[in-house]
């Protein structure tokens, strides 16, 4: 790359050489993206949630498209953890990729149970907690929603994991006072955030006149959302100025991707974007190098949180 920018960032102990990573979810467990571009070449892959039990996920229609973005009803589907471990973490470590882990669950023991296998694992360099999934234990209730719930489950996956691998507790913004269950997930044990998860929507289809996706609601992405992530990143970073944050939602351009990191993001994940053109995370790379150089920062570090300074 020319540029003389050090790129290289942070989330707990875990160092990544940019700061660019997937966004669970939109890309597979890597193999999708793999085609265009190495693997290596990035912050790191972010693999889709995975869960204890293989899940098939919801009815279709699964996706709809709206103004500046779409709505996703996927369902978390996807093999589970065993084989995950036997087949997708195996590979995308031979392409030399770092990997974090997106671990989900119904349950605070679901998410310790995969903590443990996690634990036994090697070549991980973080694990991302998604809590903005239904508790069943709590009638349904998105654990992110709940500060009580949230730390249940970040704590029980701190006492399995220990020190040993960074914990993100990825959130989810439909929420009044997302600074407070940011407090709550860091004093359980996480040592990252990510923020956003999508954004609870809902597309009616007017031949039908009934919800248009088989699960009704859905996550809305793109850049429709990324005012929403920019002003939560702010928020989150401005309460707890000294928690690392993966940021996201609607980053389709380096500029985007700058504009989350003045906000306070140590990382960002690009997802709805790679739909629509699968090198969008290189372009997206380069181009916020040559953003970071043309304003005088040397470093990564020295542009996160730079929209605080007096």
């Amino acid at each position: 790359m020319s540029t003389s920018v050090d790129l290289s960032t942070t989330l707990g102990d875990a160092w990544f050489p940019t700061p660019i990573f997937t966004a669970s979810g939109c890309a597979s467990n890597g193999k999708e993206l793999a085609q265009f571009f190495p693997l290596k070449d990035i912050g790191a892959v972010v693999t889709k949630s995975v869960m204890t039990k293989p899940r098939h996920g919801r009815a279709t229609p699964r996706m709809a498209e709206t103004p500046s973005g779409m709505l996703n009803s996927i369902g978390l589907q996807g093999p589970g953890i065993d084989a995950f471990l036997a087949n997708d973490l195996p590979w995308l470590i031979s392409q030399g990729s770092r990997v974090i882990v997106s671990i989900a669950g119904e349950t605070s023991d679901e998410y310790g149970v995969l903590a443990r296998k996690l634990r036994a694992a090697s070549g991980i360099s973080a694990i991302e907690v998604n809590i903005s999934c239904p508790n069943v234990e709590n009638r349904g209730l998105v654990f992110a929603a709940d500060s009580d719930a949230s730390c249940r489950v970040i704590d029980s996956v701190r006492k399995v994991i220990g020190g040993e691998i960074p914990i993100i507790a990825k959130l989810t913004p439909d929420v009044t006072d997302i600074a407070k269950i940011a407090q709550g997930v860091v004093d359980s044990g996480a040592d990252a955030l990510a923020l956003i998860n999508t954004v609870l929507g809902m597309v009616i289809n007017l031949d039908t006149m009934k919800p248009h996706l088989g699960g009704k609601t859905g996550g809305l992405s793109g850049p429709a959302i990324r005012p929403i992530a920019v002003r939560t990143i702010y928020q989150v970073h401005n309460a707890l100025p000294s928690i690392p944050i993966l940021g996201m939602g609607g980053v389709a351009s380096g500029r985007d991707a700058l504009e989350l990191i003045l906000a306070g993001a140590s990382g960002v994940s690009v997802g709805t974007a790679s739909f629509g053109n699968p090198t969008a995370i290189m372009s997206i790379q380069k181009e916020l190098a040559l953003l970071l150089q043309a304003r005088g920062f040397t470093s990564l570090q020295q542009a996160i949180g730079y929209a605080h300074r007096g």
